[in-house]
């Protein structure tokens, strides 16, 4: 299975929803493709809806630890939401909630960050 990444601007935060396996072969991909927008300079919050995520290795753990360091490095936050049990695991293993905010769903992280 491959992975699909849809991307959306609300305001000033881009919402990320991704659906399939992020590992190395697809890690690369996505870094590029959320690079690419956040280079616009539109967007100071992210966001990113894992509910369709079905898989995730250690490279998909660094491509989301790296657009934190970008997105914070400007001023904005990124939260993560809808994160299905076995990557939310690998989060809390990988201690990345100490730094990354967890939403329940999109809706709610989106509230939080000023976007109703």
């Amino acid at each position: 299975m491959s992975l699909t990444i849809k991307m959306e601007k609300k305001d000033a935060i881009l919402c990320v929803r991704l659906n399939g396996e992020l590992d190395h072969h697809s890690s690369e991909m996505l870094r590029k493709e959320v690079d690419s927008e956040l280079q616009t300079g539109k967007y100071k919050h992210l966001v990113f809806n894992l509910e369709h995520l079905s898989f995730m290795d250690s490279s998909g753990l660094g491509v989301i630890l790296g657009r934190y360091k970008q997105i914070t490095n400007n001023g904005g936050e990124m939260v993560v939401c809808s994160i299905t049990p076995p990557i939310k695991r690998l989060f809390e293993m990988s201690g990345l909630f100490k730094i990354v905010r967890l939403a329940d769903n999109e809706q709610f992280a989106l509230e939080t960050l000023g976007v109703a």
